[in-house]
């Protein structure tokens, strides 16, 4: 997107010397060649507007790729620095055994719980989290249960970070979850935010649970249990 930012940019060469300049930009990809002359052609044809190379648009459009180039680099840094730091660790090793939990969000839940081992039962994990239901009424409407602000603030974010990510495969029973949870109504954002928020806290308390146990995430355990 740096070299390449526009269809011209890229039709401003002849197809073999595109494939050339551009062989180096695609990583390591099976028939790459291939995907390299289907990008041209595909350029050829694009109904984009004609933007010029050295336009403004153009130049924020690569100071924000650029930008993002740099948080990238940053996060694969603190990935390693994690991995370093925690990696013999047996809580990290299992948290990390989660569909969803990285490195960052790994180091997140152990720098924010502490010992997850000290919660008892992991309703008192999730009630430290944040995941706990509240009531919420005004004059006579019946109370609408929704989650309490209170609870460690950064660490639902960290779990809902790991259940956005774990709702994208089709290999876990989060992501089972969360098509149950939307169901009857798919389109709805109002759903979609709950069915997340549910994920969410899912995820707490296996989280809870593979560090209390000392035992790897199971999927096939949780599908068959219903969890």
């Amino acid at each position: 997107m740096l070299k390449f930012p526009t269809p011209s940019a890229i039709t401003r060469y002849r197809e073999d010397a595109f494939v050339k300049r551009a062989w180096d930009v695609v990583g390591r990809k099976v028939h790459k060649e291939a995907i390299l002359r289907e990008i041209y052609r595909c350029a050829r044809h694009s109904i984009g507007l004609p933007v010029a190379a050295d336009s403004i648009a153009v130049k924020t459009f690569k100071l924000q790729m650029s930008r993002f180039d740099e948080l990238t680099q940053q996060r694969k840094a603190l990935e390693a620095s994690a991995d370093e730091f925690l990696g013999e660790r047996s809580d990290y090793q299992k948290l990390r055994s989660i569909p969803g939990v990285g490195p960052i969000i790994a180091l997140i839940i152990i720098a924010e719980s502490g010992d997850l081992r000290r919660f008892t039962h992991y309703r008192q994990y999730l009630n430290f989290c944040g995941f706990n239901l509240s009531a919420h009424q005004s004059g006579t409407q019946k109370g609408v249960y929704r989650l309490s602000k209170g609870g460690n603030a950064r660490l639902r974010y960290g779990y809902w970070l790991a259940a956005t990510q774990a709702i994208k495969s089709n290999e876990n029973s989060f992501a089972d979850k969360y098509r149950r949870y939307i169901r009857k109504d798919p389109d709805n954002a109002d759903t979609r935010r709950k069915a997340r928020a549910a994920v969410a806290a899912k995820v707490a308390r296996v989280a809870h649970a593979v560090v209390k146990t000392d035992t790897e995430y199971l999927c096939y355990h949780e599908i068959c249990h219903g969890t």
